[in-house]
């Protein structure tokens, strides 16, 4: 494990590389599991010597479980993975799992955005539904192979605004208003964008196969 701090034993690991999502699972985490220390202990790919997974699925599902069963694999560890995206319904669903690379270069957030805008100009705002969805895996390491695996949902659903609002956030978020709310996602607070995320609803969903997962671990 070698990005793992020195003298502690990772027991999770999140197949990412982003500190947002990381940020996100760890404080999810923290009180859940007794004796689990989630600032050292959950840790993403890069401190677990982890390995990049190729998002070669066709769904948001079938992405999250390669990553996650190819990271478990790679590591020994419990791992959990994600796959989400903005699906926008006058475009059947679309970018969805190409949502990171929509405008052609993985992770040009200012580039897909400015893309998918362009593409909207069009189209009047009681048209402009659109959803951020999450599916998010769980994958525990076995005997030759993977023991057990799960996988849940979240949706965050609001509409497209215009022109990119707030700074905070990544992604899709300054473009999307959630249901409901007057600001877009990169005008909430962290603790209010997890509170209703896509990803926050999936790993919350999630969180009671981590906790029996750790605790069977811890033995």
């Amino acid at each position: 494990m070698s990005g793992a701090a020195a003298g502690v034993t990772p027991r999770l690991v999140l197949a990412t590389h982003n500190k947002g999502k990381l940020k996100e699972l760890r404080e999810l985490l923290r009180g859940q599991v007794p004796g689990l220390d989630v600032d050292t202990q959950v840790v993403d790919a890069a401190e677990a010597g982890a390995p990049d997974v190729a998002e070669t699925g066709v769904t948001f599902a079938e992405n999250s479980l390669l990553k996650a069963r190819a990271v478990a694999e790679a590591t020994g560890l419990i791992a959990i993975a994600d796959d989400s995206g903005l699906a926008v319904d006058v475009l059947g669903g679309a970018p969805g799992i190409f949502s990171a690379r929509w405008s052609g270069r993985h992770g040009d957030d200012a580039a897909n955005l400015q893309l998918l805008l362009a593409q909207l100009s069009d189209v009047p705002d009681a048209s402009r539904g659109a959803a951020f969805v999450c599916a998010a895996a769980l994958a525990i390491p076995g005997d030759g192979g993977i023991a057990r695996e799960t996988v849940e949902y979240g949706e965050l659903e609001g509409s497209l605004l215009r022109e990119p609002r707030g700074e905070g956030g990544f992604g899709y978020d300054p473009i999307l208003q959630p249901k409901g709310m007057d600001r877009s996602c990169a005008e909430l607070s962290f603790e209010e964008k997890n509170a209703i995320s896509h990803r926050g609803q999936a790993f919350r969903a999630l969180l009671p196969a981590i906790v029996a997962a750790l605790s069977e671990a811890a033995g």
